[in-house]
């Protein structure tokens, strides 16, 4: 929408979700989309405009200072880019305690807990990469540290945020397989980012797709990947290279690119793409609603 002379870009956008307990839900969706923006609001490292967003029952929106400091002990972000979300002039043990700093934990039990965080990542314990600098670690390594800094605090929730796109392909399947069994371990809530199906595939059990800042398909991952019902995530499912010589090379069954976020179609976002576009889709934006127990769509043709 326009304010004035400037256009006002709505990053986010009516979302709604539920995460229980010990789930892990995936947001799917191409760059743009608002899959990070939903996981900084989750953690309150964005403020939203409107709307309310409750963990454990608390609306933490509202909450300040030593309230605040309590939800984040609680809930941690993985960072995409290891070598980033690291300080080059920290030494591995300054990077992981100071998490337990900043929540003002007893200085008497940070080894206990550093240590205990690095052995649910599959490191070395402190004796051996205490002093050592994150330039003298590999990607992987550093993925796992930036996993164990995380965890430290022995979160309840976790949001990864495309957490091995920056990794080699030969060290992904390892990373992914420690996050699969730290969640199981810890019985950790988790919110996966990313645009590849295959990793959402392996480690979500929920997923929901994102396409202009709004969900338009939420359902069991197996159920989504097998049998989309979004347009979008039809096309999405289509354009995942297959192994096979037999594979189709049909054109996507899409048309057009994304449109400018800061004036998006009237009535359906996807309409001006989709080939199944009727009247109606321009006038009145669709509803996620229920189509199946356990499967929501946001579609007027469903």
């Amino acid at each position: 929408m326009l304010a004035g002379r400037h256009p006002v870009l709505h990053a986010v956008d009516g979302v709604d979700l539920t995460i229980r307990k010990g789930e892990t839900v995936g947001l799917l969706g191409e760059s743009g989309c608002g899959k990070t923006t939903t996981g900084r609001l989750i953690l309150r490292l964005e403020e939203p405009t409107t709307g309310t967003i409750r963990f454990d029952g608390t609306d933490i929106v509202g909450l300040k200072g030593p309230a605040l400091r309590a939800f984040r002990r609680r809930a941690q972000l993985v960072f995409q880019n290891p070598f980033d979300a690291l300080n080059p002039r920290f030494t591995i043990l300054r990077a992981l305690a100071e998490p337990l700093v900043n929540a003002g934990i007893d200085r008497a039990e940070h080894r206990a807990r550093i240590e205990r965080a690095l052995s649910r990542v599959h490191l070395p314990g402190l004796d051996r990469i205490a002093e050592r600098f994150p330039h003298q670690l590999s990607g992987g390594q550093l993925q796992r540290i930036v996993l164990a800094r995380a965890l430290v605090l022995e979160p309840e929730f976790l949001v990864a945020d495309e957490p091995v796109s920056m990794l080699d392909v030969s060290v992904r399947a390892g990373v992914l397989n420690v996050m699969r069994e730290v969640r199981d371990a810890m019985g950790l809530a988790a919110v996966y980012i990313s645009h590849d199906l295959a990793l959402v595939r392996y480690v979500c059990e929920r997923t929901l797709v994102m396409y202009l800042g709004r969900v338009v398909e939420d359902g069991p991952t197996e159920a989504v990947v097998r049998d989309p019902q979004h347009p979008y995530s039809r096309a999405l499912v289509k354009a995942v290279p297959v192994p096979h010589v037999d594979q189709s090379h049909d054109p996507l069954p899409i048309i057009g690119s994304v449109p400018d976020a800061r004036d998006p179609p009237s009535g359906c976002r996807f309409r001006d793409r989709c080939p199944s576009a009727v009247a109606r889709c321009a006038e009145e934006s669709p509803a996620l609603r229920e189509i199946a127990p356990g499967r929501r769509a946001a579609c007027h043709l469903i």
